[in-house]
Parts: structure tokens; sequence; C-alpha cells
């Protein structure tokens, strides 16, 4: 069994000590406290005790349980990973992403093991929550929300959502298993300025899911409840209910025959192991830093990368009650600009920009450096490639293709069986079709029944302009604002007009070319282009 030595010997670190005594693990306490120190050799006399970590540090211990201050936790937790030393502090890991960051790499690079004390999710109930959303008996997941609500302990140093919301963020992250889109946090400042006493805060996922964390240490009476809601069935949990029971209702809403119709169930009540999640914790931290265990190994939960993720999350939400005009007592405070959903990843610290508006659904890929603007839509099965730019009120349908660097001007939407090939232009409010013979009475709508339109590498589309499926434009070829365009526009082709017929040829770079001439010189490019068959053919140069 490994050596653990606990950091801090207050109600949480008592609780570390306690539980690492009854699994035979326990072999020191750090604790600078006179009192704390009388309290330990009275309670755990065989316990080796030191004022200070650098004491302790000297010793052979296999791992370090940090359970101090969360202010001093980087502190710490950087001394003990740079004396190579396992290591479990207790959350928030640290107070900011980026120290959080930094002491992961500093654990990855020293190859020893960081766990972060997100007890909850070892919580026996959460694990069958997550084993029942991960079995889809309750289908697709919808929404969930979390009640973290008391009568104190009112705190003056951290606000109510640093306080209480991390727990219900961790578990949110383990059971939705993705980045959130979008955060959004409103709250109350009540008895200490500056300090909030309540909090909603709003995640979105991708695909959809929505989590609302509605926290408080204003409340006449505890509470603390989880709902997960999935589309065909229900879950429920409270933590603070003497039988603590996991109840699954088959309800739910069903379209029948164009009409909404509720689905009603008798609760049925899901069984779980009663064990003490702390003791749980403790356990699959033992197990992965022992290296005779089955179970050694790398840190799947409650890891120090899902505790970076869950303290992005908390600095997303403090922005938004930080821009949010508050009432505090004796004093109004009103910061210039209004508070507004954080969308994630931002166009300067991610891998692409979704604005808060948009919705991408599960199953959709981005790719590097694309942003997505107002109000768009891009569904299960679509793949965007690198550089897009979408821009307002544009949907993108199932299975679209859309390759590198192209631009989406607003209000366009792509239908299943479009592909666009890269560096496309599509102008403002132009349109795709993918049925030949649309019928609202008669319904096509299956994958195999749409019609192939591909846009090929460079071409450009004007504002207004039709496809009329199925179509291809070819490679630099441009359509003319407005034009309707109802048979195949060859390369570097030049269309206009209703019936779109062609009227020229242009270059690659956009230029129109000289006319009635068997070789073609763009003016403003240079390039040299020669006409045979009916087809323009750039020459390459010798």
């Amino acid at each position: 069994m490994p050596n653990v030595c606990v950091v801090g010997a207050g109600r949480w670190g008592r609780n570390h000590i306690r539980t690492l005594h009854e699994l035979g693990a326990l072999g020191g306490i750090v604790d600078s406290s006179p009192l704390a120190q009388q309290t330990a050799a009275q309670t755990w006399p065989d316990v080796e005790r030191f004022n200070d970590l650098t004491a302790a540090l000297e010793r052979s211990f296999d791992a370090f349980i940090v359970a101090t201050p969360a202010e001093t936790h980087f502190d710490l937790a950087r001394q003990i990973i740079a004396a190579r030393k396992h290591l479990l502090v207790e959350k928030p890991l640290t107070l900011r992403a980026d120290e959080a960051r930094e002491l992961v790499r500093l654990a990855d690079e020293a190859r020893i093991r960081l766990m972060v004390g997100h007890v909850l999710l070892f919580h026996p109930a959460i694990e069958r929550i997550k084993q029942v959303i991960s079995a889809g008996t309750i289908g697709r997941l919808q929404y969930l929300y979390s009640h973290r609500l008391n009568l104190g302990t009112v705190r003056t140093e951290e606000n109510i959502l640093w306080s209480f919301a991390p727990h219900d963020i961790s578990v949110f992250q383990y059971l939705v298993g993705k980045s959130p889109l979008q955060v959004d946090s409103h709250g109350g400042v009540f008895v200490t300025p500056g300090i909030h006493d309540t909090t909603m805060t709003t995640l979105v996922w991708p695909g959809n899911v929505v989590g609302h964390i509605f926290v408080s240490w204003l409340h006449p009476f505890k509470e603390q409840r989880l709902v997960v809601i999935g589309d065909k069935g229900m879950l429920t949990f409270e933590d603070h209910a003497t039988d603590r029971e996991v109840l699954f209702f088959r309800k739910g809403v069903d379209r029948v025959a164009g009409e909404l119709r509720i689905r009603d169930a008798d609760a049925e009540r899901l069984d779980y192991p009663a064990e003490m999640p702390l003791t749980r914790e403790l356990k699959y931290f033992l197990e992965r830093i022992d290296p005779r265990h089955a179970n050694s190994g790398s840190i799947e939960i409650a890891g120090g990368a899902s505790a970076v993720e869950v303290l992005d999350i908390l600095e997303r939400a403090t922005k938004c009650l930080d821009a949010a005009p508050t009432r505090t007592p004796g004093k109004e405070h009103h910061p210039p600009g209004a508070a507004g959903m954080i969308a994630a990843p931002s166009a300067g610290d991610a891998a692409f920009f979704v604005h808060p508006s948009s919705i991408i659904d599960d199953g959709a890929t981005l790719g590097t450096g694309t942003k997505i603007w107002h109000f768009s839509h891009v569904q299960t099965g679509a793949t965007i490639g690198r550089g897009v730019s979408i821009g307002q009120n544009v949907n993108v349908g199932p299975n679209v293709r859309i390759g590198d660097h192209c631009k989406i001007q607003n209000n366009v939407s792509i239908y299943e069986g479009v592909e666009l090939e890269d560096y496309v232009f599509c102008g403002p409010s132009m349109v795709f079709t993918n049925i030949v013979r649309p019928r609202s009475k008669y319904p096509q709508r299956a994958a195999h029944l749409y019609q192939k339109t591909l846009v090929r590498h460079g071409a450009s589309i004007g504002a207004n302009a039709t496809l009329v499926c199925p179509v291809t434009i070819g490679r630099h070829a441009l359509v003319a604002a407005g034009a309707v365009v109802t048979r195949d526009v060859p390369d570097y082709a030049l269309v206009a007009g209703v019936p779109a017929k062609q009227i020229g040829w242009v270059c690659e770079c956009g230029e129109s070319l000289p006319k009635a001439a068997a070789r073609l010189a763009c003016r403003k490019c240079r390039r040299v282009y020669r006409v045979a068959k009916k087809r323009l053919a750039p020459v390459e140069p010798k």
C-alpha cells in the first residue's frame, strides 16, 4: 500500500487523514497550527507529524494530499511536483486556470500522477447516472440542472460560484463529456460588497445540450438536487435526502402524427453501492499510484486536465458576473458593457470560434481557425475544413462537406448533398437545392433522394444566385449575382442570367479575361490560358 502524507489538518483535511488511516495508507500529517498538531497527536499517535512541507518532503512518502486553503494550492503543489511525488489536491486545483495548466505541464514532465479532489465524481450515485446515460437508457441527452442551496456557510473571501459550483461543474463535465460552447452567469450580491451570494450559471454544449447550475448560501433549507433529461427518459438524484435515491422516469414529450403528446410513467428506483465517495476517491488514487496494482496508470477521472476545464468554466462565468450590473449593499455598480454569453473556444485562444448564438450539433467537425458567426447552425455529420468563415444565419446540413478556407456569406443554407471544395466563395442569400421536384405533400427526406451539387476549388457564387441540382460548378468559375444555374459550369467560366449562360472566362484571381483569342492573358496577375474545345486551361510556364 502506498504511503501518503496529508498537508493540512483542517476540517476537510481531517476527513482525508481519517479515511487514509482506515485504508492503512496514512504516513504523515503536515500542519503548522499547534492545535492541529495536538489534535493529530491525540487521535493518530502512530503517525509522523511535521510543522512544514519541506521537512515532510525529506521523508520517503509515495504521495501527498493537499487540503489547505485554495490560495496556497499552487505553491504547495509545485513544491511537491518538484520532489517528484504523486499528488492529490483538493478542489480547486488553483485559483487560476493558467496556474492549473502549469501544474499539469510540470506533472507530465516529472511523470507523476496529478489528481484533483472532485469527490462527487466518485459518488456511487453519480457513477450509476453516468452508466445509464452511456447505455442510452434516457436517449439523447438534452438538459441538466442542479441546485446546491443552504443557509451558510457565508464566506467573505470567495463568492458562491467558486465555493459551491465547482462540484456541479465537474459533475456536468463528467456526464456530458464535452467542453461547453457557451457559458453565461448571473447573480446577486446582498451580504458582502463584491461577493456574490447567489448565482445561476448556464452551460451549452455541442448538440444543444443545456445545463443550469443554481447555487446559494442564502436559502431557508438545504437542497442538493441533480436532474438529467433525455428524449426517452429522466433521472433525478437528491443528495440531501435521507434515502438518497436515484430515480428513473420513462417520461417525456413525443410527437405523434404531428401532435405533441406527454408520455407519463411511474418512477423506477435505481440501486447503487453504499460506499462513501471520499473512500472511493482515495482508493482510486492509491490504485493509480501503486505500480503493483492492476489499475496502476493514468488518472482518467478527476485528473489535472479536468481540473483545468472546470477552472476555465469558472473564469468564463466570472467574466459574465463581473460584466453585469450588480447591486451591492449601499452601492450600485454599472461597469461599461453588458453581460453576454462567452463563447468557447474563442478566436484568440482556441482552435476555432463559435458565436454563442450559434448551434453546433453533436458529431459535427470544425477545422482549425474556422469562425462561425451569429445565429448559424451546423448539423450532425457536417465537416467544415480549416480557416472557413461562416456568416450570420447560415445552415450547414447533415453530412455536408466544406473544404478549407471557404467563405460563406449571410443567409445561406447548404443542404445535404452539397460539397464545397477548398476556397469556395458563397455570396449573401445564394441558394442551393437538393431535390429536383419538391412537394410538401410528398416529402423526400432520405439521403439517397438528395441530388449532388459540387462546387470545385476556388469557384465563386454571387449574391442571390440559385444552383438547381444536380450541378457541378467548375474550378475557379464565377456565377454572377442573381443567376439561375441549371447545367454544369466549366472551369474558369463566367455565367450570368436566367437561365445562366456563359458570357466569358475569368482568371483564377477573378479578373475577366479578353475574348476571342486562343491564348488569353490576365491583365491583373499575368497568368496565361489557352482555349481548346470550349475549355479553358492554364498554360504552365516553361
